[in-house]
């Protein structure tokens, strides 16, 4: 199995291993919505640099827009973890509000 070929449900099992294994254990909740807002904040950075109007400074742009993203995507996937949320499922369910809530929105 390659990376590109992981489902959510097997990123949560990798993600709680690694955590389990070697990062010693979750932040706690509190702290990972902590550090998921600093997350954001430097994909927004990212963001606002290459695809905005802020000129980049020296060192702004270290990180790439795929590893910033990917920080935000493990954080998300520690917060759901740690809260016993199934992330497909409520991937899922969300996909079907927007199926049915918005099908005609944007004709």
């Amino acid at each position: 199995m390659t990376m590109a070929e992981i489902s959510i449900k097997e990123a949560q099992g990798l993600v709680d291993e690694w955590i389990k294994t070697i990062g010693g254990g979750y932040f706690s909740e509190l702290t990972n919505m902590a550090v998921l807002t600093e997350e954001v904040g430097e994909l927004a950075r990212v963001i606002a640099r290459v695809y905005g109007d802020q000129v980049a400074k020296e060192g702004d742009l270290r990180k790439g827009l795929a590893e910033e993203l990917a920080d935000v995507m493990w954080v998300v996937v520690c917060l759901a973890n740690q809260t016993g949320v199934d992330l497909t499922a409520a991937f899922e369910a969300s996909l079907e509000k927007k199926r049915s809530r918005d099908k005609n929105r944007f004709k």
